[in-house]
């Protein structure tokens, strides 16, 4: 695991977040992992993917009425207050463990509130493999670093407006078209 304190900080300032109800830091914080997770690190990946979720769905009011809420929310917090005393404990392999419950969570909730979790969880996969792919990684590697589909990568990278990172700019879908009717045509 890289940059332990960096991700120690990250951890604190987004269960102080979620206990205060102020979720509108998280994808910052989320994207402050990119970096180290666009190195293949697995556990920023995973650390990503989970913040910026966790964004999204603390930002949704409507959820907050649904059944199965504060049961999500309690597990969500008390997961991430364990992970934070097992990496100041430098005990890594708990800290997977009891940061891989957050996800877990989802198992906790039923009906409604389940699936839009569960599709808040893909779309940050997606997401965050996008940002990757900016740093330079192929779009099958990155797919599979993330275990998203490679269709929904790119599909999703190619809805991108504009790129942040100026050399790995997307062709707009016009000119993809017209590439493929001269390749196919």
């Amino acid at each position: 695991m890289k940059e332990v304190e960096n991700i120690l900080r990250i951890l604190n300032e987004t269960y102080i977040a979620i206990k205060t109800d102020n979720p509108s830091p998280l994808k910052t914080l989320s994207n402050q992992t990119i970096h180290s997770a666009s190195t293949g690190d697995q556990d920023n990946l995973a650390i990503a993917v989970i913040i910026y979720a966790l964004g999204k769905i603390f930002e949704r009011q409507d959820y907050r009425t649904m059944n199965g809420w504060e049961s999500f929310r309690k597990i969500t917090l008390n997961s991430l207050k364990a992970s934070i005393k097992d990496l100041e404990n430098k005990n890594q392999e708990k800290f997977r463990k009891d940061f891989s419950m957050i996800r877990a969570a989802i198992n906790k909730v039923s009906g409604k509130l389940k699936n839009y979790i569960e599709d808040v969880f893909k779309k940050a996969e997606i997401n965050k493999a996008s940002k990757i792919y900016e740093h330079g990684f192929s779009l099958e590697k990155t797919a599979k670093m993330l275990g998203v589909s490679l269709y929904d990568l790119a599909n999703y990278s190619g809805q991108k407006e504009t790129s942040e990172t100026p050399l790995n700019q997307t062709i707009d879908v016009k000119t993809r078209i017209k590439m493929l009717e001269e390749m196919f045509g």
